[in-house]
């Protein structure tokens, strides 16, 4: 696409980038101004998506504040030996970025190459592509936000039911009870329709919400049951409503005698709970405690979503098991919590690596985040010397940016693909500059839905930027340079994709598909190298017989496959029949067609439950040792001493209306809140004499930062927060603004989960100071 294709105002299918949920928007494309660029103007939902139903919230209207601007990136960039950055041609870019990696590949292994990436919120493509590089480099070592957020839920979710690829997902729609655990969906979605959800639950007498969050949040205020956990104490809370339901004999005894095993010493723990004194603890009044268990035991059927605000937690892979536990033991699985179809599993299936320095477990099978300059500072022979991030920027967004800054500065060789010149990026030896997420095809793999899953490849709707390319591309130029693959391995595949013609749908095999696929399966299957860099090759050989705006979706021929293959089933009930390549055949089809998505797999309704559970015997395990240890330990902090030199708890990266990530870098889309305030409550700001609107100084163990408070009676008393996605700098013609404080550069990396290794984002010590 050029820009003279975009000659007249027209509306185009997308989807939003700016939350898991990614849901289906129209964006009005305008044609090009004075300075030659389309542009995004009026943005719609779009009724046609499966699953948003023509649902946005406010922050899809300004998408057009990432597509334009000055902070895009617009030619490849090196280095100069003054630290400044000079314009390179592409051919230059490639061969000197295939070279800098081939010679640490060369001299220390592949495995000391660092990949940081997988995609933002709504491009998981180039994390597909850049596996072939990877494979074509012996990379093995990578991480993502998933590793400072997920993982403990994810080994949680191995431990009962498996495998970490069994994650599990609540029917909204349906529920009697509605269960939101360190989650605002009113803000933060992660549930489709959010708002729109939210009412319909808080409107109908026969359903409840139950919240748990130290703030009264937009989603609390709808609840019926509001347990304003004082922060630090989910884990005393969840224990004692799981101790309500057993010592109050809540428990769906039939379901767990079928479903369960190992319940025994979890339900003794239970029963060792001092109930009272756990609710004091927590902050909670007994009673409500007591009536919100209650509720969720006796409902026919009750969801349940546990987000950042107990993932990034003192004890957050103890809670992700006392809130799963919960659910299971009064009969939820197969009624309000449910083992969903993924498209594309988004993390690895065990966790029996581990990192090659510390040592860490590696769950999900990725670094986690908070050891990542460990794996950098250090003079260990396995130390990871060289680094390829993509389209995500760690220096900015993982716990304590000035030791990040450090690491990555100490590293031998660093690489940067974005849209933007990041924080991260301006720490690199080379910046290549991607296509935006409307220039190129593009997909997410968030497919968590219940009972029915849609998959939604996005097509181009704009001209690439400048001298941008799309991830795809760069990355099978590196393969290319890199040796991965040479035109006689491409042979066989050439000549079976002549017949191949996908420009337009087309009845049956008419478009050559079929016997492509045939060809390609038997390819991959001889030697182990194609596997690994079979992404590229499908770019290269595949993609130029796709319509032009969807060429980057070359790679899901392969992912639409894998999907039939594992979900046959689920597949067939969303009407793609036939043997493993003729179901994954009509897929793929059906995703290049369907511009706002389609559906790829419906689950069954009245399967037994334990059906996708893997175990040996199929039922889950109850019985996690080393989180029942942890589980007797908190008895041992029923009544913690305060601490004088830190008497407030940070909650760090707070999503807000105005707040979104760091793709936004432009401040003018912010309406309100513009600098992101440090919300606090009355009587703390009463004690430290700070009036609403006033200049305060933010200090913890990792460093300070100066802001504005915002006096809110919704925050915990003892409680203060800062909002994500601020503290970026964005060129204004006048030198650059940066606006906001970046929340991790008062977070410290050494603040994590004793097994997921997650950050404790939501429980800083801090204190605050007036200005």
């Amino acid at each position: 696409m050029t820009a003279a294709d975009v000659a007249e105002t027209r509306w185009e299918e997308a989807a939003c980038i700016l939350c898991e949920n990614n849901c289906g928007v129209l964006l009005e494309i305008t044609p090009p101004g004075d300075d030659g660029r389309a542009r995004i103007g009026r943005v719609r939902g779009d009724k046609n998506h499966p699953n948003s139903q023509g649902y946005t919230c406010n922050k899809a209207r300004e998408l057009d504040h990432y597509q334009t601007g000055p902070h895009r990136l617009t030619q490849p960039l090196r280095r100069t030996a003054a630290g400044t950055y000079e314009p390179a041609d592409w051919d230059t870019a490639i061969r000197e970025v295939a070279a800098g990696f081939a010679r640490l590949r060369d001299t220390h292994g592949g495995e000391t190459i660092f990949y940081y990436g997988g995609g933002g919120q709504g491009n998981h493509l180039p994390g597909a592509y850049a596996a072939a590089t990877r494979g074509a480099l012996g990379s093995k070592f990578a991480s993502n936000a998933l590793a400072q957020e997920k993982t403990g839920e994810f080994w949680v979710d191995g431990q009962l039911f498996g495998n970490e690829h069994c994650h599990t997902t609540g029917d909204w729609e349906h529920c009697e009870v509605a269960v939101f655990v360190g989650k605002n969906p009113w803000q933060t979605h992660g549930v489709h329709r959010a708002r729109t959800v939210l009412r319909e639950i808080a409107n109908d007498p026969d359903r409840s919400m139950v919240v748990i969050d130290p703030r009264r949040t937009e989603t609390a205020e709808l609840a019926d049951f509001h347990l304003q956990v004082r922060p630090g104490g989910d884990a005393h809370l969840l224990a004692a409503m799981l101790a309500i339901a057993v010592t109050e004999d809540l428990l769906d005894n039939p379901f767990v005698t079928e479903h369960a095993e190992h319940t025994d010493k979890l339900l003794d723990a239970a029963r060792a709970v001092d109930i009272p004194a756990y609710c004091q603890r927590a902050g909670v009044d007994e009673q409500l405690v007591r009536a919100a268990t209650r509720r969720i035991a006796t409902a026919s059927s009750a969801a349940f979503y546990e987000d950042l605000g107990i993932q990034q937690n003192v004890h957050s892979t103890l809670n992700s098991y006392l809130e799963k536990s919960l659910w299971l033991l009064t009969g939820n699985l197969g009624r309000g919590m449910h083992l969903h179809t993924a498209f594309q599993p988004l993390w690895s299936a065990h966790s029996s690596r581990a990192t090659p320095v510390t040592n860490t477990p590696m769950l999900a099978g990725i670094v986690p985040c908070n050891v990542i300059t460990e794996e950098i500072l250090t003079d260990h022979p396995n130390r990871f010397r060289g680094a390829l991030v993509e389209a995500n920027n760690p220096v900015h967004s993982l716990a304590d940016s000035h030791r990040m800054r450090e690491a990555f500065e100490a590293l031998e060789f660093l690489v940067v693909i974005d849209v933007a010149m990041s924080e991260t990026a301006r720490l690199a030896d080379w910046i290549l500059p991607a296509s935006s997420q409307f220039e190129k095809a593009e997909a997410t793999f968030f497919t968590s839905e219940h009972p029915a899953n849609a998959f939604h490849l996005r097509h181009a709707v704009l001209p690439p930027l400048g001298d941008t390319l799309p991830e795809a591309e760069i990355h099978r130029r590196l393969v290319r340079e890199l040796g991965g693959y040479t035109d006689d391995d491409l042979e066989a595949l050439l000549a079976a994709a002549a017949d191949v013609d996908l420009s337009q749908p087309r009845e049956d095999d008419a478009d050559g598909l079929d016997a492509f696929a045939l060809t390609f399966l038997g390819w991959a299957s001889e030697l182990p190298l194609r596997t690994k860099v079979a992404p590229a090759v499908l770019y290269e050989v595949l993609g130029p017989r796709l319509p032009d705006n969807l060429r980057e979706g070359a790679v899901t021929f392969a992912l639409a496959h894998q999907v039939a293959l594992r979900n046959a089933k689920e597949v067939a009930n969303a009407g793609f029949i036939g043997d493993a390549p003729k179901a994954g055949n009509a897929l793929f089809r059906a995703i290049l067609e369907r511009r706002s998505g389609t559906v790829f797999a419906i689950d069954d309704e009245d399967v037994d439950p334990n059906a996708r559970v893997i175990r040996d015997g199929g039922k889950v395990n109850l019985e996690i040792p080393v989180l029942l240890d942890e589980l007797a330990t908190l008895a041992d902090d029923i009544d913690p001493v305060p601490d004088s030199d830190w008497p407030l708890i940070l909650a760090a990266g707070e999503r807000r209306a105005f707040t979104a990530n760091t793709i936004f870098r432009d401040p003018d889309w912010r309406k309100r809140d513009r600098e992101g305030a440090v919300r606090v409550h009355p009587k703390d700001a009463a004690d430290l004499g700070i009036a609403d609107g006033a200049r305060v100084r933010l200090v913890t163990r990792a460093g300070h930062a100066e802001g504005v408070a915002m006096i809110d009676e919704d925050m915990a008393h003892g409680m203060v927060s800062l909002p994500n996605g601020m503290g970026v700098d964005f060129p204004d013609g006048n030198g650059g603004t940066v606006t906001g404080v970046a929340p991790n550069e008062l977070t410290s990396h050494d603040e994590r989960d004793p097994i997921a290794a997650t950050p404790h984002h939501k429980h800083v010590k801090a204190r605050l100071e007036p200005v």
